[in-house]
């Protein structure tokens, strides 16, 4: 750490427990909790059951983890390739240029999520290409939200790259080619991983552009989330919502494994 001092050290640990419970720790502590609940009157939660996991498991919620899943590798491959391509290709531009191209793809981050949600509607619900009403629309909206996570992830991990490995590769006759994907890429792997795991994470979160969008054949778990809390269910929903959780983590754990070994080689 950087505090040197005992005292110090103490107040960090304090300072970061302070912010750490109250704002992460205990709203997902609850959301556990509610999830057993049938009702909460008092300062705990009373009749404890099982049964809105065996409903978060099964038919529609199922169904609905499926296409969460779905869309979010779906989106989460688009956006690391493009966001890959556009970080090496604004690498080797001018600073004038590249600053366009960070703004170009900061943008979506810039605007609403509803804000996008509802100009891949206006783009999408007539020809040339009608995609309203499919699910490939939801995709497309989440990759655009995602992939400027993803250029941004790919493109600080170039800037730290050391050149010398490059230009070893090019004294010895390596073709830009070769030296891309048995030089450059592998270096990036970590970076990669890194940014499919975040852009994967947000997609399964993502609810408002979505609401915009989704067909009834291809509702995400986010909107089955929603659903059961508007219609008076926050218990089956906090279950549903622990799925979500539990399965996202999963992912992520999977792919910081990857990274590791990534790291390692």
């Amino acid at each position: 750490m950087l505090v040197h001092s005992r005292t110090g050290r103490l107040g960090a640990w304090l300072c970061f427990l302070v912010l750490f419970v109250p704002l992460f720790a205990l709203p997902l502590l609850v959301i556990g909790a509610a999830s057993f609940a049938t009702n909460w009157s008092g300062a705990l939660p009373s009749g404890p059951t099982a049964e809105h996991y065996d409903a978060a498991v099964r038919g529609e919620s199922l169904a609905a983890l499926s296409v969460s899943v779905q869309t979010a590798l779906a989106a989460s491959l688009i956006a690391l390739l493009l966001g890959t391509w556009a970080a090496l290709a604004a690498d080797a531009l001018g600073p004038r240029a590249r600053r366009a191209v960070d703004a170009l793809f900061v943008l979506p981050v810039a605007v609403p999520s509803v804000v996008v949600g509802l100009s891949v509607l206006v783009a999408f619900s007539r020809d040339p290409v009608l995609l309203n009403g499919t699910r490939w629309i939801v995709i497309i909206a989440h990759t655009v939200l995602v992939t400027a996570f993803a250029y941004q992830s790919v493109s600080a991990a170039i800037t730290r790259l050391d050149p010398a490995y490059e230009q070893a590769a090019a004294s010895l006759g390596a073709r830009p080619a070769h030296v891309l994907w048995r030089v450059k890429l592998p270096l990036l792997l970590p970076s990669l991983n890194a940014a499919a795991g975040l852009c994967f994470a947000l997609s399964m979160g993502e609810l408002s552009a979505t609401m915009m969008l989704y067909p009834p054949d291809w509702a995400p778990l986010p909107v089955k989330i929603f659903a059961a809390t508007d219609r008076g269910s926050p218990y089956a929903g906090s279950a549903i919502a622990v799925v979500l959780m539990t399965t996202t983590l999963l992912v992520l754990l999977a792919l910081s494994r990857l990274r590791t070994r990534a790291s390692y080689r």
